[in-house]
């Protein structure tokens, strides 16, 4: 074998190898940020029967938007898949919609402290959701365009190396945080 021909074959050996280093990268920093938005929506979770408490002090007679909302909690902690906990996350804000519109039936509960806090808590968690939702995006789409391209998509279909899914909300009124603007 010439000098030449071991030279390319240890080239392209090199070139395969640094691609598929490439891939498994973007694999685990699409888990990575899989995880950062777990976290957020666990906190989300956390909070709600903090604030579901809090306005069930004021307006008992809710019961039904009071089970909507720990139903629809219920269903997000325990949904998988990426796009099914997108639809149950989805639902989860809605239902949240439902419970802070009660709240702006009650001066005194919106004038609450507690409550107030648990307001400006759940708006920053929304923030924090949304941008881990866009890096999480972001990172899948390099992963997917990876695997779509010639020719780091033999090496991923060689490794098992494969898309995945988008976190993205299928209602467009679900894409909109849910208002936390309270007047005192």
């Amino acid at each position: 074998m010439s000098l030449i021909a071991i030279a390319l074959l240890a080239g392209a050996v090199f070139y395969a190898v640094s691609i598929y280093n490439r891939l498994v990268a973007l694999r685990n920093r699409s888990e990575g940020a899989w995880s950062d938005i777990d976290v957020q929506l666990k906190r989300r979770h956390n909070l709600i029967p903090n604030l579901v408490e809090t306005v069930k002090g004021y307006a008992a007679h809710e019961s039904g938007t009071f089970e909507a909302v720990t139903l629809a909690r219920t269903h997000a902690t325990q949904a998988t898949g990426t796009a099914e906990r997108a639809e149950a996350e989805g639902a989860l804000v809605g239902a949240l919609r439902g419970l802070l519109a009660v709240a702006e039936a009650y001066p005194e509960l919106k004038a609450n402290e507690n409550f107030a806090s648990l307001q400006g808590e759940l708006s920053s968690l929304e923030e924090a959701i949304q941008n881990a939702r866009r890096y999480f995006n972001a990172v899948v789409r390099d992963l997917n365009t990876a695997c779509d391209v010639f020719p780091s998509s033999l090496i991923a279909q060689g490794f098992g190396i494969s898309k995945e899914e988008y976190f993205e909300l299928e209602d467009e009124a679900e894409r909109v945080a849910p208002s936390v603007s309270f007047d005192r």
